[in-house]
């Protein structure tokens, strides 16, 4: 069975925009850790920023992901792992954080 028309462009650009919320929580993440280090009352913003950002992009890689799964067969290679590239980053970076986090 043909997946719907526009299927393929829908999943591409959701897969785009998960990665690039994902780069956009890089920098904010960089400036609530250098808040934190410094003495002194403040409000760390930055880090609602990153959780905001990286939210956002865990939700466009899901609304990837899915369709990307449902249609695999009849999606071509290219948009077949476009589409969930952007889970699987999110997956192999927390089963590292995990790890990481269980190390003695």
């Amino acid at each position: 069975m043909d997946p719907p028309a526009g299927t393929s462009r829908r999943i591409r650009k959701r897969a785009v925009w998960a990665v690039s919320l994902f780069a956009a929580s890089v920098i904010p993440t960089i400036v609530g850790v250098g808040m934190t280090l410094t003495p002194g009352d403040h409000v760390n913003i930055a880090f609602v920023f990153a959780l905001a950002f990286w939210g956002a992009g865990v939700l466009m890689a899901l609304t990837a992901a899915f369709p990307t799964l449902r249609h695999w067969d009849a999606l071509p290679a290219p948009t077949r792992w476009l589409g969930v590239l952007p889970m699987l980053t999110i997956s192999l970076f927390l089963s590292v954080a995990l790890v990481l986090a269980s190390l003695p």
